[in-house]
C-alpha cells in the first residue's frame, strides 16, 4: 500500500475528483477527512469508505471552516500528512465582460484563497512532524486557456505558480508541494466549462482538441494524486503535472 498510515485531507471530495481521490486513498492504506460544502454528500463518501474516513462540512474560502476541518482531522486521527487543495469554482464559459464582480470573488476565493487558508493552517503541524504533501488540484487552464473562461483560467495559473513558489519556500521543511492539472473532466463542472448544454454533439468539439481523444475521468486524476503523495515521488516538488491527454503538448 502506497499511503498505508498517511493521513490526508481532502477538499471538495463529496463528488468527482475529490471523491474518487478519497476513494484511492483509503484503498492505498491512508485515511481521510472527506471535506466539502455539501455536508451531506461528504457524509455519503465518508459512509462508504468506512473507518478509515471522516465527513466535515468545510466552505474553503473561510478560514474558520478550515481550521475547523483541520482541527476534526487531528481530533480523529491525530496527525495530517497529506492535504489535497482539490475544491474548485467555475462561472459559465462566457465573454469575459459578462462575468460580474460577485462571481469573479467566488472563483478566486475558492480556487486560490482556499489553498492561502490551507497553507496557514497545515504548514506548522507538516512541520512539526518534518515533512508532508501538498497537492494543489490546477488545471491545463492555467496552462493553455480556452477562451470565455478568462477570470477562472486565470486563477488556475495562480494556483499553478504558487504551488511552484510554495515548493521552493517549503523545501528545507521537507515539505513537498505539486499541482495536478487536469484537462476538462467528466464532473458535475463540465456544461459551465463548455458554456453550452452537455450534449454529445457539444461534447465531440471540446474532446477534438485532446489528442487522446477523451476527457478526463476522476480515477485519472486520482492515480496522479496517489503517485505524488507516495514515497515514489519523494523527490518531486513544484511540478506541473499534466493529467491531459496530450492538451498542452
Amino acid at each position: 500500500m502506497k499511503l498505508k498510515d498517511r493521513v490526508a485531507i481532502v477538499t471538495g471530495a463529496a463528488s468527482g475528483f475529490g471523491a474518487e481521490i478519497a476513494r484511492q486513498y483509503v484503498a492505498e492504506g491512508a485515511k481521510v477527512a472527506v471535506a466539502d460544502v455539501d455536508a451531506a454528500g461528504a457524509k455519503a463518501v465518508a459512509a462508504q469508505l468506512g473507518e478509515a474516513a471522516i465527513a466535515v462540512a468545510c466552505d474553503v474560502s473561510k478560514r474558520t471552516d478550515i481550521d475547523a476541518a483541520v482541527a476534526a482531522t487531528l481530533a480523529r486521527f491525530g496527525r495530517i500528512d497529506i492535504a489535497v487543495n482539490n475544491a474548485g469554482f467555475t462561472h459559465r464559459n462566457q465573454p469575459l465582460l459578462e462575468v460580474d464582480e460577485a462571481t469573479f470573488d467566488r472563483v478566486f476565493d475558492v480556487n486560490v484563497k482556499s489553498i492561502f487558508h490551507m497553507v496557514h493552517a497545515v504548514v506548522p503541524l507538516m512541520r512539526r512532524q518534518k515533512g508532508g504533501v501538498i497537492l494543489n488540484v490546477g488545471s491545463t487552464a492555467g496552462m493553455r486557456p480556452r477562451p470565455g473562461l478568462t477570470w477562472y483560467n486565470a486563477s488556475k495559473g495562480a494556483v499553478n505558480l504558487m504551488s511552484k513558489s510554495l515548493a521552493v519556500e517549503l523545501a528545507p521543511d521537507n515539505i513537498r508541494v505539486n499541482a495536478i492539472c487536469p484537462v476538462m473532466g467528466a464532473t458535475g463542472m463540465l456544461e459551465a466549462f463548455m458554456g453550452m448544454p452537455d450534449t454529445p454533439e457539444n461534447r465531440s468539439r471540446f474532446i477534438a482538441t485532446i489528442p487522446m481523444g477523451r476527457l478526463s475521468e476522476p480515477r485519472d486524476i486520482a492515480r496522479a494524486a496517489v503517485f505524488l503523495a507516495s514515497d515514489d515521488a519523494g523527490f518531486v516538488t513544484g511540478v506541473e503535472f499534466p493529467v491531459d491527454g496530450g492538451r498542452t503538448v
